[in-house]
């Protein structure tokens, strides 16, 4: 019973280590991570929505403001001695309520809700140019583990045919067909595809550890990746671009801000109200002097000293440097998408090139193969194509990650 209970915790142990190297993940899945553990972007989106707080604390400061006041005073004059009555009264006690209500216009008070609203679509262009430098960030490196890995499973493939082929040219050596010499330079080649094969793992291991490292994934495993999958996306219209969100914003900012220089200046109203207790205790009874009062205070302003031009020139500036940066921006955008589109089309020529290439080096290999079989072909000449093989493939592997990582420096600015 003790042995049957031992061999099915065995075997479902087997299943589940066979279930987890078995597992993989794609793309999506450490973008997705990637996004949800970023600190950055969760920073970005509480200063956000920390904007909507201040649009609701400038509307709650042109309501009435009321608040309670209390304050004492003695001043004792002994002997003649001590501060003037007429100035202190001796003692005064008040307790009051007071009411201050602003009668700034509806305008202003939009203008400045503005303001704070255009300072978060500033926090929110950021946002999204970060969340667009982090997915670039992760495909490169999940582009660049997995063109490790393909490596990896490339090798391990010439390294199952050069095992096959090493175990007929030993016998074909013990028969005296090949020389022992012929058999030594085969194992050299074999034994150097054994030690590529181990680079290539560990440089995947590598790349696979660096990318949990920017996914915010504490995690060592070794976990195969699928195809990246990445395709073209569609340009996206400058004017829908995220990268020229924030010169529209930084434009209706500066708008904002001439404004709310105008506004500055506008006439100020405040209306005042306060009631309780007032008393000096030396005229009439103490017990009288509850009351209440209403006032108001009006500003206007006259002259600055010529303050007011001077903003306005110092927005004028701002504009002029705003419009500076965005031309010469828009030209290195177009030339970025420009010069990608041509280095994808000379990837996928090359890579057509490449596969012409490969027919006929795939096809020696076989040939040289089957005429070892029969002792018909020198080992050099097997080795020299299959060495061939490899590099073809290798360069085919390498045009390939370097296209899909074009692709992704493509895919960065069509957002």
């Amino acid at each position: 019973m003790t042995i049957r209970i031992k061999w099915v915790f065995g075997f479902l142990f087997c299943l589940l280590s066979a279930a987890t190297q078995a597992q993989t993940y794609n793309l999506e899945h450490y973008l997705e991570l990637a996004k949800s553990n970023s600190p950055l972007l969760k920073d970005l989106q509480n200063q956000v929505a920390s904007g909507q707080f201040d649009s609701l604390r400038i509307r709650a400061g042109y309501r009435p403001q009321v608040s309670a006041n209390s304050a004492g005073l003695y001043a004792p004059v002994a002997g003649g001695y001590g501060y003037a009555p007429a100035i202190t009264n001796e003692h005064t006690l008040n307790a009051l309520l007071g009411i201050n209500q602003s009668l700034d216009s509806k305008k202003n008070i939009a203008a400045q809700i503005d303001a704070v609203k255009l300072q978060s679509q500033s926090v929110l262009n950021t946002a999204k140019i970060s969340e667009q430098d982090l997915k670039k960030a992760v495909t490169a490196q999940y582009i660049a583990a997995f063109g490790s890995l393909q490596q990896v499973k490339f090798n391990q493939e010439v390294i199952t045919l050069l095992n096959r082929e090493e175990a007929l040219l030993k016998k074909l050596t013990r028969t005296n067909v090949y020389r022992q010499s012929d058999y030594l330079t085969f194992l050299v080649t074999l034994k150097q595809q054994e030690l590529t094969l181990s680079q290539a793992r560990l440089q995947y291991k590598n790349d696979y550890t660096t990318l949990n490292y920017l996914t915010g994934i504490a995690d060592t495993s070794y976990i195969e990746l699928q195809d990246p999958g990445i395709q073209k996306t569609i340009r996206a219209d400058i004017s829908n671009s995220i990268f020229f969100s924030q010169y529209k914003t930084d434009s209706l900012k500066l708008v904002n801000s001439r404004s709310l220089v105008d506004f500055s200046y506008k006439p100020k109203i405040n209306l005042l109200a306060d009631g309780g207790y007032n008393s000096d205790f030396l005229s009439g009874p103490a017990y009288k002097n509850f009351g209440a009062s209403i006032g108001f205070s009006f500003t206007l302003p006259l002259y600055d000293g010529g303050q007011r031009k001077i903003q306005y020139r110092k927005l004028s500036l701002e504009e002029d440097t705003r419009r500076s940066y965005k031309a010469f921006f828009d030209t290195q955008y177009r030339q970025q998408i420009a010069q990608l589109n041509q280095q994808i089309e000379g990837s996928e020529k090359l890579l057509a090139q490449i596969d012409d290439q490969m027919k006929y080096t795939e096809s020696l290999v076989k040939v040289d193969t089957q005429l070892l079989q029969t002792g018909d072909v020198r080992v050099a000449d097997l080795v020299l194509a299959i060495n061939n093989y490899l590099a073809i493939k290798n360069l085919k592997t390498q045009t390939n990650i370097n296209k899909l990582q074009l692709i992704n420096q493509l895919n960065y600015w069509n957002k």
